[in-house]
């Protein structure tokens, strides 16, 4: 028989009760169950309210400098080379790889901008909300340019498909790569991969990953909560 909650991904001491005569009975002894506990029906486990942390503060930096350090490698002349953060969760991300970029070639200037996709979107007449859109910010040509778009989570692909078409209306790149902070691969629903990956991540598609930024760098983190939370 399942259980009243099975539904909500929540696991009760009843539930345990149910298992006893499959489970070795000490284990019983461990949860400590009684009948008072199962007539409260209180809970054993339930996930945090704040979710479960993917990336720490720490952990995340490191991944923002392997990032940086790949690209370098990928392209020592940034003479050609634009980043640009699809808006608005891609520009923070952005900022802080172009800042550690300049660390590495601090003799180079590095193009920077950002990209509004909100009704290049294949679902924004779909949506029953008022949509805002962010500001466009490109003061530069991307014609004959190498272009890295960057975003912090790859989900279905649709975002990005959509920047394409955003970035063409500007001109014509002789190339496009995609850096992204979290690669939800298994989430795909169009042909899209990143050239640069911070970080795979294998949930199911009701659960949510969320990039939190903070203006001091101190308690940067990547989290992962589920969609009802």
């Amino acid at each position: 028989m399942k259980s009243p909650c099975e539904s909500e991904g929540i696991f009760f001491a009843s539930d345990a009760l149910h298992l006893k005569e499959i489970f070795d009975p000490f284990f019983l002894k461990i949860l400590n169950i009684s009948r008072k506990v199962q007539s409260n029906f209180t809970p054993i486990f339930a996930l945090s309210m704040e979710g479960k942390t993917l990336l720490t503060n720490t952990a995340l930096n490191y991944t923002l400098d392997r990032l940086a350090f790949e690209v370098y490698e990928q392209h020592i002349d940034f003479s050609n080379l634009a980043f640009i953060s699809i808006q608005p969760r891609g520009l923070p991300l952005g900022k802080r790889i172009v800042e550690k970029l300049s660390i590495l070639v601090p003799d180079q200037k590095i193009l920077h901008g950002a990209l509004d996709v909100t009704f290049y979107r294949d679902d924004f007449r779909r949506r029953e909300e008022v949509l805002v859109p962010s500001a466009t910010e490109l003061d530069f040509s991307v014609e004959g340019k190498e272009i890295i778009l960057i975003d912090d989570v790859l989900f279905t692909g649709r975002t990005v498909r959509s920047a394409m078409d955003a970035l063409l209306d500007f001109g014509r790149p002789k190339h496009v790569e995609l850096l992204v902070l979290i690669d939800r691969r298994f989430s795909r629903e169009l042909p899209v991969q990143p050239d640069y990956t911070g970080s795979m991540v294998d949930v199911v598609k009701a659960e949510r990953v969320k990039v939190e930024w903070t203006d001091d760098n101190t308690n940067n983190r990547v989290i992962l909560f589920s969609s009802d939370q």
